[in-house]
């Protein structure tokens, strides 16, 4: 049985300072080994070693790997819809859109790892966390849809589908991180995020305007 993903909406519980930092250093860990062994080969020990800590002190702050893994996921499902979540429906529409595309393409660029490993998640059915994609996820969407939907009868960003404009927004930025090194071959080894801001900026803004 999967475990629960925990919902940004619930309260954590009051830890000490070396609670914090040991968490902190088992999903750092857990990262890690995840990203390179995939859920299936990953092992609570291997987590353990990379954290610098004993099994069982592990095993105070997490009961399984699995819910090491969900913890990650989930902690960076939400840690990535915030900029999302921020769309100001008084705002300028343009600033606000260009504004999330900045920070979803910034986001590809210093998270690659946390990227790569949601996308192997999701690729593979997203057995861990679909609960979620299926209930915050599509209750946040429809939301902020519900906003660009507004902007577009006002005719102040050209009409289109808004759930798939957020997720093309989604696939144009997260590919620099889940195709790094595609992306990074073909431009000889150049940092691509600078060109990408510029061209995904151009991009949107010709797509939105009216």
């Amino acid at each position: 049985m999967n475990s629960p993903v925990v919902s940004e909406t619930t309260p954590a519980p009051k830890r000490s300072r070396i609670q914090r930092k040991n968490r902190a250093l088992i999903l750092k860990a857990g990262l890690e080994v995840f990203s390179q062994n995939g859920f299936r080969g990953a092992t609570v020990d291997m987590i353990a070693q990379v954290a610098g800590l004993s099994k069982p002190n592990l095993l105070y702050y997490f009961h399984s790997k699995e819910e090491i893994y969900t913890t990650i996921l989930a902690d960076l499902l939400v840690e990535w819809l915030n900029p999302f979540r921020m769309l100001d429906p008084n705002g300028d529409p343009m600033d606000e859109l260009m504004g999330y595309i900045r920070a979803k393409l910034a986001m590809a660029r210093d998270f690659p790892q946390e990227s790569r490993l949601f996308a192997t998640e999701v690729i593979q059915g997203a057995p861990h966390i679909k609960s979620v994609l299926e209930t915050d996820l599509r209750e946040l969407v429809e939301a902020q849809s519900a906003i660009l939907s507004k902007w577009m009868d006002e005719g102040r960003i050209a009409r289109m589908h808004p759930v798939h404009l957020i997720i093309t927004i989604w696939a144009l930025t997260q590919h620099y991180a889940d195709f790094d090194a595609q992306t990074r071959a073909i431009l000889s080894g150049d940092d691509p995020f600078p060109d990408a801001a510029a061209h995904l900026e151009l991009l949107f803004r010709k797509l939105l305007t009216p």
